[in-house]
């Protein structure tokens, strides 16, 4: 149990997708305004990294392994990312037709969103199972999640401040990020 917890920490906190590796800043950046868009996406992808982490682990191990068709990695994963975002994008369709809305591009970019296909690459170099492969995901999807739901904190508190000009919109966006970042830096090497 404890490793679980240790590798769940890990993904979320010491090798977080957005604020240690820099993946999937096109959509935090442009979805991050207001905190329950950032909720919604960041929901959205938990799920999805949890789900894809998962069945890529079982599709490299158990299919192109075996196979010998390591060499298609690449676009296997990105067709169970597809996959699954397809299958998202209807639930919240008829679930949350306002969230869909307000997502609006950004969901099926999901897709594309390299932070997810980053989960599951990293995955394949670390010794995990397929129950580590998943706590994997999932805490690479937290991590990325509270990420993005900081950021929109912040972002909608200055909105109501004076900020410089020259810094309006992605200038402070990125800031605040690279701020975060070294606060999330500061615990890397805690666990490996």
């Amino acid at each position: 149990m404890t490793a679980f917890f240790l590798i769940f920490i890990s993904a979320a906190i010491t090798d977080n997708m957005l604020l240690s590796r820099f993946l999937g800043m096109c959509s935090c950046i442009g979805l991050s305004k207001k905190s329950d868009t950032a909720l919604g996406l960041g929901t959205a992808v938990v799920f999805v990294t949890s789900i894809t982490a998962a069945l890529n682990f079982l599709v490299y191990n158990y299919v192109l392994i075996p196979s010998g068709l390591e060499y298609l990695t690449f676009i296997t994963f990105i067709i169970v990312i597809a996959a699954t975002v397809q299958f998202i994008e209807m639930v919240i369709e008829r679930v949350s037709p306002s969230l869909y809305g307000t997502l609006g591009i950004f969901l099926p970019l999901i897709t594309v969103n390299c932070a997810i296909l980053g989960i599951s690459l990293f995955m394949l170099n670390k010794p995990y199972g397929f129950i580590e492969a998943f706590v994997f995901g999932f805490g690479g999807g937290v991590g990325w999640m509270v990420a993005i739901m900081l950021i929109s904190a912040i972002r909608e508190r200055i909105n109501e401040q004076a900020v410089p000009r020259g810094l309006e919109g992605p200038g402070i966006t990125l800031i605040i990020i690279g701020i975060m970042a070294l606060a999330f830096v500061g615990f890397s090497g805690m666990i490996r």
